[in-house]
């Protein structure tokens, strides 16, 4: 991930910030941290490129509230909620307010690093949407190319080859969406997202998700929630 994307943690227990901060270094990214969500608003953070990892109970203002005033104040920054034993609730809350996803705690290291990446992966493509908002627009004479026209007719062909659920769930792998949060959008169980996911991986010859990702926005397919 580039270095330039923060991983900002708000949380008001100093061992977990403390793990939080050596688990996310280890693993590459960069991470600042905060005791408290005002504390957070209050050093600039929000404006900067990067993801929100948040507690979501806390004293005085709960990650909920935070995640609230970040949208209110027109942050787009996306947001993964840590949860502990019970408050599923609140995540699916969260999570129907504009959060990534969620990890209960203890969370397992995995779980927490595959949100984290999804969360930057969405950052890191609003970025590139902003950047492409601020060209110049192109001449009428010239118009930008359909994104169907640059995917490869083999690759039509394995596309047009996915039932109706697969296509489904690999719109929701477009947008970044974990297997968690796939499952919640379709109502259906995390295994057998797993299973449409391998299934879309194998029909669609992808050897990484990334590439499959590639396949998908080359041939036109509309991110889940678009």
């Amino acid at each position: 991930m580039a270095s330039d994307l923060t991983v900002f943690i708000v949380d008001d227990d100093d061992a977990i910030r403390d793990s939080l901060e050596v688990l996310l270094d280890c693993a590459g990214f960069r991470a600042e941290s905060f005791s408290t969500p005002l504390a957070f608003l209050e050093s600039g953070a929000p404006s900067r490129p990067g993801c929100l990892l948040v507690d979501v109970r806390m004293p005085q203002m709960s990650g909920l509230d935070l995640q609230e005033r970040l949208a209110s104040g027109g942050h787009a920054m996306p947001v993964v909620v840590m949860t502990g034993h019970g408050d599923v609730p609140l995540a699916v809350r969260a999570m129907k307010a504009g959060a990534v996803d969620f990890v209960e705690k203890p969370f397992e290291e995995e779980a927490l690093l595959a949100a984290v990446r999804s969360a930057l992966a969405l950052a890191r493509a609003a970025e590139c949407r902003t950047a492409a908002a601020a060209q110049p627009a192109a001449a009428p004479e010239q118009p930008a190319p359909a994104p169907a026209a640059s995917a490869p007719p083999e690759v039509m062909d394995r596309l047009a080859a996915l039932t109706p659920r697969e296509m489904d769930v690999l719109r929701w792998l477009v947008a970044g969406k974990s297997n968690k949060i796939i499952a919640f959008e379709l109502s259906i169980s995390p295994r057998t997202v797993e299973i449409h996911r391998a299934r879309v991986m194998e029909k669609m010859r992808a050897d990484s998700l990334p590439a499959l990702v590639r396949m998908a926005i080359a041939a036109g397919v509309v991110p889940g929630g678009m």
